[in-house]
C-alpha cells in the first residue's frame, strides 16, 4: 500500500510540474526605444581613449527600421523583442566590404557588437540616448 501511494504521490508531482503554466519573460521595450540619436563610444579596448560616432534611428516600422550608424544609411535593419528585451541588428557597408551590427538595449542603454569582415574585427560597443530637445514654455523645458 506505502508503494501505491508514493508512485501516485511521485506522478501526481510529475503531472503537475508538466501542467505548470510556463514563466512569462517580462514585457520588453517598445521597438521605438530605439527612435533618435544615440552617442556611440567606438573606443578598440577598454583603456583606450574614447572615440565617439552617432547611430541614428529615423523611423521603425514592425520589426525593422531606418537609419545610419557612423554616418553610413543602415541595411537590413530588425528588431526582436520577443525574448524580453529589445535586440536590433543591421548590416552597413564601405570600400573595405560589409559590417554585421547587433546589439540590446539594456537599462537605457545600448551595448554592442560590431563585425567587419574586410578590416577583419570585432568592435565591442556601448551608447547613450542624446537628450531630445525639449519644447520651450512661457517658464521652463518641458
Amino acid at each position: 500500500m506505502r508503494r501505491l501511494i508514493e508512485s501516485a504521490t511521485a506522478l501526481t508531482l510529475l503531472l503537475s510540474l508538466g501542467c505548470a503554466p510556463r514563466a512569462q519573460l517580462a514585457s520588453a521595450p517598445e521597438a521605438t526605444e530605439l527612435l533618435g540619436t544615440w552617442t556611440v563610444d567606438l573606443r578598440p579596448t577598454p583603456d583606450a581613449e574614447a572615440y565617439y560616432q552617432e547611430f541614428v534611428v529615423t523611423a521603425v516600422d514592425g520589426k525593422r527600421f531606418t537609419g545610419t550608424f557612423y554616418g553610413t544609411a543602415i541595411e537590413n535593419a530588425r528588431v526582436n523583442t520577443d525574448w524580453g528585451q529589445l535586440h536590433f541588428a543591421f548590416t552597413t557597408a564601405d570600400g573595405s566590404g560589409a559590417y554585421n551590427t547587433s546589439g540590446v538595449l539594456v537599462d537605457g542603454k545600448l551595448q554592442g557588437r560590431t563585425h567587419s569582415l574586410g578590416r577583419e574585427f570585432l568592435a565591442v560597443w556601448t551608447a547613450e540616448k542624446q537628450a531630445s530637445p525639449g519644447r520651450w514654455t512661457s517658464s521652463c523645458w518641458t
